[in-house]
């Protein structure tokens, strides 16, 4: 069976460009992508994620999916435990694949999926712990160091009523690891406990880990094909490589027309989604592009709407606001299930001139419509068309943002593999709280109270 290619549309950015802006950074460009193979650019022992597709072996998915098979025939639901790259992207691709409301549904047939470990809420933790009493439930506890507090916190909890609930023999075979191969605290309690686990890679940041067992196991839990995930972004891959012409190579494209944009002074990226199940992808761009190039003072912000919801909110500003903003669009090209406009004999909201229509020609009409009032505002516009949500053209998107993002973060001239800025706030926090070690925060702290 022949694939089609995600593909990148740019014509109504380049029309907000000096003619000839994109092509004149070809060069830039393909020395970018190739300090990224070359592993000559800042971050260069954070690369582990630039042919983690086509390294992965049959006898690692395999692994993967039997461990998965382990869980979804011993649990109801599945508590995936992570926070920022350790949960993002499962839960971008679990909800792009699944049905909306397969959580409320629960036929029987998959696990529940939920996610813990990425907010310190008090009240989120306590019904998270109601809802799961009497429930079969398993936990893949994901951490590198095992003491990130959002994740340890609701790990403990967790922990604790899984053993109350199962008892530990069954709570050992349910509960699995997904840590760092040698040292940590999640690496102790494993080891300890008995528990399966999985190895994060020390070459690969937590942002660009989704195709590691990170992303892998949660996703073969929900029942996904991990396999055609991979294949996608390992086509990806070759697609964005080094010896594809500059011209030729989507990644590289997208990297360079956001970069003169911004050269431009367009520094707000807005990416926009016409498709609910999406919500989450784009949460993970979010983390992708903004822990990888927010630094030094620069980088483009980004931002994400769902259309057509919130073009009833964000709209105005979009149409007519501060003009410092562009649009990248995922349009799906093809729904998963057909629903026609109903008749309706009042007519009383005049739409029946859409009877026996497809809802999705509707949502296409305001997808075009869309672009072209924005493009009409100033308001520059990117298109990323996937054919379909599938396991593979997901694996390929997924990659697509990756590369583009190292590319974009070498253009910019950071290094787009650290976060020296994340661990501020922690700081303050520990400081605030007493935690033992942080004496001096303390007290510069209480001086600017």
């Amino acid at each position: 069976m022949i694939m089609k290619n995600i593909r990148l549309e740019i014509s109504k950015a380049e029309q907000f460009l000096a003619a000839d802006a994109v092509k004149n950074m070809e060069a830039e460009v393909k020395a970018a992508n190739e300090a990224l193979e070359n592993g000559t650019c800042p971050g260069n022992d954070f690369l582990g994620w630039l042919h983690l597709p086509s390294s992965i072996t049959a006898d690692h998915l395999a692994d993967l999916k039997k461990t998965a098979q382990v869980l979804r025939e011993n649990c109801d639901t599945i508590v995936v435990a992570g926070i920022g790259g350790s949960y993002l992207g499962a839960r971008a691709v679990i909800e792009a694949l699944g049905n909306s409301f397969e959580w409320l549904v629960n036929d029987g047939k998959n696990p529940v999926i939920l996610f813990a470990g990425n907010n310190i809420g008090e009240d989120y933790l306590a019904e998270l712990c109601s809802y799961l009493k009497g429930r079969k439930f398993g936990v893949i506890n994901i951490s590198k160091s095992g003491t990130t507090t959002e994740t340890a916190l609701a790990f403990r909890l967790l922990k604790k009523q899984c053993e109350e609930q199962r008892g530990k023999e069954t709570a050992r075979k349910v509960i699995v690891a997904v840590t760092d191969a040698r040292r940590g605290a999640a690496r102790v309690t494993a080891d300890k406990e008995g528990y399966k686990s999985f190895i994060i890679p020390d070459n690969v940041g937590g942002r660009f880990s989704v195709l590691t067992p990170v992303g892998l196991l949660p996703i073969a839990c929900a029942g996904y094909d991990i396999e055609q995930l991979v294949k996608g972004a390992a086509d990806m891959e070759k697609a964005t490589g080094t010896d594809i012409p500059t011209t030729e190579n989507p990644a590289a494209v997208y990297a360079a027309v956001r970069n003169a944009l911004y050269a431009t002074g367009k520094k707000i990226e807005i990416l926009v989604n016409f498709q609910p199940k999406l919500h989450s992808m784009n949460e993970w761009w979010k983390q992708l592009y903004g822990e990888s190039e927010g630094k030094d003072g620069k980088g483009i912000f980004p931002a994400a709407v769902d259309f057509t919801t919130d073009l009833h909110s964000m709209g105005q500003w979009i149409q007519d606001g501060e003009r410092t903003i562009f649009e990248t669009v995922i349009s799906v090209e093809k729904s998963q299930h057909t629903v026609l406009f109903p008749h309706d004999e009042e007519n009383l909201d005049g739409l029946n001139f859409l009877e026996g229509r497809r809802v999705d020609e509707v949502n296409k009409m305001a997808e075009l419509g869309t672009q072209l009032a924005h493009v009409d505002g100033g308001v520059p516009n990117l298109r990323i068309a996937v054919p379909e949500l599938n396991e593979y053209y997901i694996g390929q998107l997924i990659y697509f943002f990756e590369r583009a993002c190292g590319i974009s973060g070498n253009l910019l001239g950071v290094n787009p593999f650290n976060q020296p800025g994340v661990e501020a706030y922690k700081k303050n926090m520990f400081a605030l709280l007493g935690k033992p070690g942080y004496e001096a925060e303390s007290e510069a702290i209480k001086a600017k109270l």
